[in-house]
C-alpha cells in the first residue's frame, strides 16, 4: 500500500521543528534537524499506521486534501 501524508514542520523556540501529520490526529514529533524531523516524522506515521492495523480501524488517506500557501504583504 502506497500512502501520502502532508507534514507540517513548524521551527521550534528552542530550536528544532515539531512536525504534526493533520490527517493522522495526534501523530507529532520533532527533530533538530528538518532532515531528522521528517525521519521521526516517517517513523512516527508507520508506529501510528501499525496501531490502526492493529485494532481494525480505517487508515486515514489524503487523497482529496489539498493544500495552499498564500503570502501576504502587511
Amino acid at each position: 500500500m502506497n500512502l501520502t501524508y502532508k507534514l507540517h514542520l513548524q521551527k521550534a523556540l528552542e530550536g528544532g521543528f515539531t512536525v504534526t501529520v493533520p490527517a493522522l490526529p495526534g501523530c507529532i514529533t520533532e527533530g533538530d534537524t528538518l532532515e531528522e524531523a521528517v525521519a521521526r516524522a516517517t517513523e512516527a506515521i508507520e508506529v501510528y499506521i501499525e496501531e490502526l492495523k492493529a485494532r481494525g480501524e480505517e487508515i486515514p488517506e489524503e487523497t482529496d486534501t489539498f493544500e495552499y500557501s498564500l503570502n501576504l504583504v502587511a
